[in-house]
């Protein structure tokens, strides 16, 4: 037994498997934190900064978030809920007249213009259970309003920079619905209107927000949209390599990149850049209750909104049915069941890890997750996309391994 909670064989298998991943060349370099209740963390960094060699990774080494961005960045909507700036069922119109009167497609394969209206306003529950009736479904690539999401540019990681906040809201408020508010689950762009709802009600650009309001009081120095100058050295190129070969190819270079300098647009739904020291304390802090070193950060009932389950039995099954009807596209990820507030909640147990699991993963080689039943957080980063199964096959190896080690 060792004083983490951990067995020292389960991991030492554990860092074996990691560093097999490294090993193989399709890795360069991980940082893999776990914790129990509170208890050090157990940290392993492995390999390099670069896919040719470089600095070795680091603790404290930054890495760009993607999608677990989300589970942190909604922080800031629980916040104004708490403080009653916002409620559940206020309708988004008042901070966002953009989506007023609402038109919905007839289909989700119909043409843009063949819709009917909106059987009621869109509500800020709708935008923060990411319900509210547009998202990102890679399953009906092609279909004429997935064609308009992309060639309005309001979604992430195309050549074109998203345009800033009121533009993109302005573009949003363009489209039709594919479903009715409340109907359907679906992912992504609830989380960057969530950062647009933010800023409108509080009059402060959001990145600002969660820095006064999440980041600082939890001690997240490193947690930001952007890393400044005198720290790029800390945060590696982003690699996204050839489906059809697996050769490198550099995706966003840390010098003059994405991450180099503040954004247009400051998206809730992949943005963040951050550190394993940092994701933990946030993670830790909703194991808590809310509440980071004796201070708290957000109520009780906020965090537990926020970590189990938000959607309908009907919703689960769509949101079920998607995940495994994507399985050979996500390489496997997204088995989870349920959806809380920014975050996946396993319902069902599909793999090693317990009912009740709240986190998120994102498509650079990020995760993390936290475990009330364990009492367990787990952060595991690296530098690789999600063209590739590599850095999900780690992932899910690094979740594997933790809990058989716990002891």
């Amino acid at each position: 037994m060792t004083t983490t909670g951990f067995s020292t064989t389960g991991l030492r298998r554990r860092h074996d498997v990691l560093a097999r991943h490294v090993d193989s060349g399709k890795i360069p370099g991980v940082v893999a934190l776990v914790s129990r209740g509170g208890g050090e963390p157990h940290v392993e960094t492995i390999g390099s900064m670069r896919h040719d060699g470089g600095p070795a990774v680091q603790r404290d080494t930054i890495f760009r978030m993607a999608s677990t961005s989300k589970p942190v960045s909604i922080a800031a909507a629980m916040v104004l809920l708490d403080e009653c700036r916002l409620r559940l069922d206020d309708t988004v119109e008042q901070w966002l007249p953009e989506l007023a009167d609402r038109q919905v497609l007839r289909q989700i394969t119909s043409e843009v213009d063949d819709t009917v209206p909106a059987k009621r306003p869109i509500t800020v529950r709708d935008v923060l259970t990411s319900t509210f009736g547009l998202g990102m479904d890679m399953t009906m690539i092609g279909t004429p309003i997935m064609a308009a999401l992309f060639e309005q540019g309001i979604t992430p990681n195309l050549p074109v920079p998203m345009p800033e906040p009121d533009e993109w809201v302005r573009r949003l408020g363009t489209l039709p619905l594919m479903n009715q508010p409340g109907e359907r689950w679906q992912y992504q762009i609830s989380s960057d209107l969530v950062g647009v709802l933010v800023s409108r009600v509080t009059g402060q650009p959001y990145d600002e927000f969660l820095q006064e309001r999440v980041f600082g009081p939890l001690g997240m120095k490193d947690t930001g949209f952007w890393v400044p100058g005198d720290q790029l050295h800390r945060l590696p190129p982003m690699y996204a390599p050839d489906p059809a070969t697996g050769e490198f190819h550099v995706w966003d270079e840390a010098e003059g990149g994405r991450h180099s300098k503040p954004p247009a647009f400051a998206g809730g739904g992949g943005g963040l850049n951050s550190t394993a020291d940092d994701y933990h304390a946030y993670f830790r802090m909703l194991l808590n209750h809310g509440v980071h070193q004796g201070e708290r950060i957000l109520s009780k009932p906020a965090a537990a909104l926020m970590t189990t389950n938000r959607l309908t039995a009907e919703q689960q099954v769509a949101r079920e049915a998607l995940a495994r009807g994507n399985v050979h596209i996500s390489f496997g990820q997204g088995q989870h069941g349920g959806w809380g507030l920014g975050m996946a909640v396993r319902t069902y147990r599909g793999d090693y890890a317990p009912v009740g699991q709240f986190g998120w993963d994102g498509g650079s080689g990020t995760s993390t997750y936290a475990d009330p039943v364990n009492d367990l957080v787990g952060v595991l980063l690296t530098q690789v996309g999600a063209t590739v199964p590599s850095a999900t096959q780690l992932t899910l190896d690094f979740w594997t391994t933790l809990y058989q080690a716990i002891d």
